[in-house]
């Protein structure tokens, strides 16, 4: 059978997900509210929520007939919500790169293909996931050692 680059693609972003999942999973408790130091800035929490809500922009604007999943607003959501949450807007998105990804390679308002839009999507977390775990650090609630190594196994996850 021939490797298969679209389902490739999307499994690469299906594994990006389980492994801001298991960051946030991670994260200590104490940590998922707190406010950053100064006061300045999103918590743990609201990047999360961050995360989820632009690819809600992205929905918006390249599935506008779609169902749209729920925003993550305010202070009362759990981790198992955020969890959840980025599953439902990972998997709208999934549909929308693999009809992009399958036909003409366009993703409505994002220049110049799907191709990268699928690696905005890869760094925009990855960027955030940075962010959680270095203010998890400053919070003095740091994610464990084991689990900072555990975002990087790509294969098992």
């Amino acid at each position: 059978m021939p490797f298969d680059a679209v389902e490739a693609m999307l499994a690469a972003y299906a594994t990006n997900n389980r492994i801001n999942t298991f960051l946030i999973q991670n994260v200590p408790d104490p940590a998922w509210r707190e406010k950053p130091p100064g006061g300045k800035g999103r918590n743990i929490a609201s990047m999360v929520a961050h995360i989820h809500n632009v690819r809600l922009m992205w929905l918006k604007s390249a599935a506008a007939d779609a169902p749209m999943p729920q925003k993550l607003e305010g202070d009362e959501f759990s981790k198992e919500e955020a969890v959840a949450a980025l599953e439902i807007s990972r998997l709208a998105l999934e549909e929308v790169l693999r009809g992009s990804l399958r036909g003409d390679g366009r993703i409505k308002g994002f220049k110049p293909d799907a191709a990268s839009f699928l690696a905005y999507l890869l760094a925009h977390d990855a960027h955030h996931r940075g962010q959680i775990s270095m203010l998890a650090r400053q919070l003095g609630h740091p994610v464990s050692k084991s689990a900072m190594f555990g975002l990087w196994e790509w294969g098992t996850r």
